[in-house]
């Protein structure tokens, strides 16, 4: 069973505008961009491309199976670190119990898909899970993948996670310095990723820039 730690962190009214973008209303009132939607600048032109190239009907089958699952694993990783009974069907099996020994290894659970917002970065967002990973505080991400990755392919997700950090920090007064991305990948052994935050902030700092010039939010 895992140790939780609870934090009264304020509930976030979030709301979706018509080209996607999510806005997460804080308690003062004021609305931010989710730390997804600026990190996706990040990512944009790549997926342009590669849409093109395959055509929007492909594109879109692709990227629906690949959300379905994905919402489908980070639920069973949540189930299973609360101690609930996790049964995943015949096409998520294999591809969950590869990372149950990296699951394993949390405790200590601080934030488990918890709101999180930050004044100093004006973004907002839900946290996969912030707990201690193999003994030390981390901002933990659960991610899918059809195909390894390397480090060099997912510098979004350390600056998401960063990000991340920062607002858990502003809203409890806890540091976290450590990052971790936990991939399970279809038919091979997940990844694992340990950065550290201040490699990444700064990154996330200009991409939130960039946001708010293009969309003036």
């Amino acid at each position: 069973m895992k140790t939780f730690i609870h934090h009264d962190l304020p509930k976030l009214e979030r709301d979706t505008k018509p080209d996607g973008t999510r806005v997460y209303k804080t308690p003062s009132g004021s609305a931010y961009p989710s730390v997804t939607t600026v990190t996706g600048l990040h990512s944009a032109k790549g997926i342009m491309e590669w849409r093109k190239r395959v055509g929007e009907a492909e594109a879109n089958r692709v990227s629906a199976k690949a959300s379905s699952r994905g919402t489908r694993i980070h639920q069973h990783c949540e189930d299973f670190l609360l101690g609930e009974h996790v049964e995943p069907d015949m096409f998520d099996a294999e591809m969950f119990n590869s990372i149950k020994p990296l699951l394993d290894q949390i405790d200590n659970i601080h934030c488990l898909e918890d709101p999180l917002y930050s004044d100093h970065l004006q973004v907002a967002g839900t946290v996969d899970c912030i707990a201690e990973f193999q003994g030390k505080l981390s901002i933990i991400d659960f991610k899918t993948a059809s195909r390894a990755k390397d480090r060099d392919d997912i510098h979004n997700y350390f600056m998401q996670t960063a990000a991340y950090a920062v607002a858990f920090e502003e809203r409890t007064g806890i540091p976290v310095g450590r990052l971790v991305i936990i991939m399970a990948i279809d038919n091979d052994d997940p990844k694992l990723f340990i950065e550290k935050r201040d490699e990444w902030i700064d990154g996330f700092k200009k991409l939130r820039l960039d946001y708010k010039n293009l969309k003036n939010i």
